[in-house]
């Protein structure tokens, strides 16, 4: 388990953060789909938090894209970087996850985020963000549509429906299990929306999440524990 410092220079206030994701959003990709589905190596990311001790623990664990077979598996602990501010979570968890990722032995391939990436306030969510600071390939798979609006997909699974900020398509509600609350996907940096959709399908054989948020929520879970004897929280 690596241990995390806040780096130096990060934002300490909205304002700053606001910047710095302003600054960085035109260096956003959204025109390589990268790989077909279900090749190479795949990596799910997840943050786990313990606000009254000031903690917060990321995962980062690789999957086969094929077999969704573990291959490697990583965790960070460090400080929480960022006060909870909707629109600017990537500040809190940024730090935790780059060093979870940097502590693998191999390379993630497409990076899963449990969060978004174009289906953001500023069009600059988690997925992006990462993707932009390490030029990885990510994606976004969130568990609600955020302020966004969508129609119900039909029933079957791999149906889908714009999620929507005004007349702008920011991401799809994406149903992976028949019957079941669709996820909503987003591409977050060298992806298109389309392959991002194809790659949350591959990762959603049998659950709801793909295998790349499970694995990592409990890997993150589990490394928050014990590193302060106390069960995670979510934010």
């Amino acid at each position: 388990m690596t241990t995390v410092q806040i780096p130096a220079g990060w934002p300490t206030t909205e304002a700053e953060a606001r910047a710095v994701q302003d600054a960085l959003r035109a260096r956003v990709v959204l025109d390589e789909p990268g790989p077909p589905p279900g090749t190479g190596q795949v990596t799910g990311v997840d943050v786990a938090y313990d606000d009254e001790r000031d903690v917060v623990a990321a995962a980062a664990v690789v999957l086969d894209a094929g077999s969704l077979e573990v291959v490697a598996e990583a965790t960070a602990v460090g400080r929480i970087s960022f006060p909870y501010v909707p629109g600017l979570l990537a500040f809190r968890e940024l730090p935790t996850v780059m060093a979870a990722l940097d502590a693998l032995p191999c390379a993630p391939g497409l990076v899963v985020c449990d969060g978004y990436g174009l289906a953001h306030p500023r069009r600059f969510g988690l997925a992006s963000h990462l993707g932009v600071v390490t030029g990885l390939r990510t994606i976004g798979v969130a568990k609600n549509p955020f302020t966004f609006t969508y129609d119900d997909p039909e029933p079957a699974r791999g149906s889908s429906t714009p999620l929507r900020a005004g007349d702008e398509e920011v991401g799809r509600a994406l149903r992976t299990r028949a019957g079941v609350k669709p996820v909503f996907v987003s591409a977050g940096h060298r992806t298109t929306l389309d392959a991002a959709c194809a790659h949350t399908l591959a990762l959603t054989p049998e659950f709801r999440l793909p295998e790349t948020t499970r694995r990592a929520d409990a890997l993150c879970r589990r490394a928050l524990q014990e590193a302060t004897g106390a069960p995670a929280t979510r934010s």
